[in-house]
């Protein structure tokens, strides 16, 4: 693999004041990787917000750039525009913008309905102050009615000025190949960069993707539950197949790739490895 390939990292603002040092340290093993930038989680409904704006301006200060993800759901233009600004005086220059999920018990509300929506209102009001990236699925969304409807999604996104794609992670290189010719189709030029999920702990997998909406291939759900409790072989299994699909991915001209790091530093550093991507 080249040694150019960029990767970016994904975290996600620790609960308590153990995971905060603990992703510190995590963060620290892996700026060895030299990211391109590291970007942070907003919890349902923005219910991590200050944990997410301050774990942003400590990778800031740690001298990596950071995106802040940004959700829109429930929120008014005014709110926005205030964290806007916030994250503009804290120096962030991207952002991860989110439709977003609604918190449990809560109506859709917010003068926001789609993602498009909240991307086109940022570009109204602080111009190309920010790098945009916004959401893909290769696997569809769970509420788009279908996959060209996704598709369609996507590209008013990026006609209402995303500058770049990071996908939900999946297992399936060919469909994030269709993905990307199909976008193409429509005129999505920007580039689209997948999201990978090293596999560690298959239960809780199976359990986040039933969630999320990302597609296990039945083959390799199957191989997983077979290995019961022996987290050894799950892992060096997933790391096997995650590496694989990685180097196909790769070859196949994904422009980079975006690890969903779990606030781990191992399974990243080691698939990293395994591609030749350690700097």
């Amino acid at each position: 693999m080249a040694l150019s390939t960029p990767i970016s990292l994904e975290f996600f603002p620790p609960k308590t004041p153990e995971g905060v040092e603990k992703l510190r340290k995590v963060r620290q093993e892996l700026y060895a990787l030299k990211p391109e930038f590291c970007s942070v989680t907003y919890g349902a409904g923005g219910s991590t917000r200050t944990g997410t704006f301050d774990t942003v301006q400590e990778i800031l200060q740690e001298g990596v750039d950071a995106a802040s993800h940004f959700s829109c759901i429930g929120a008014t233009r005014e709110t926005v525009r205030e964290q806007l600004q916030q994250l503009q005086a804290m120096g962030v220059k991207r952002l991860v913008a989110l439709r977003g999920d609604l918190p449990s018990g809560h109506g859709v509300g917010g003068e926001f309905t789609y993602a498009s929506d909240l991307v086109r209102f940022i570009r109204d009001e602080t111009g190309d102050t920010f790098h945009i990236e916004v959401a893909g699925y290769t696997d569809m969304h769970p509420q788009a009615k279908s996959m060209q409807a996704d598709i369609r999604a996507l590209k008013a996104k990026v006609d209402a000025g995303a500058n770049g794609v990071i996908t939900q992670y999946f297992f399936n290189a060919d469909g994030y190949f269709r993905y990307v010719e199909d976008a193409r189709k429509l005129g999505v030029q920007v580039p689209i960069v997948p999201g990978i999920m090293p596999i560690t702990n298959s239960s809780q997998l199976i359990r986040f993707s039933d969630s999320c909406g990302a597609e296990i291939p039945t083959w390799l759900r199957l191989r997983l539950q077979e290995f019961g409790d022996d987290v050894a072989s799950i892992q060096a299994f997933g790391m096997d197949v995650v590496t694989s699909m990685c180097q196909r991915l790769l070859e196949g001209g994904a422009p980079s790739l975006h690890f969903y790091t779990m606030n781990q530093s191992a399974a990243t550093r080691e698939l990293c490895r395994r591609l030749g991507l350690e700097k």
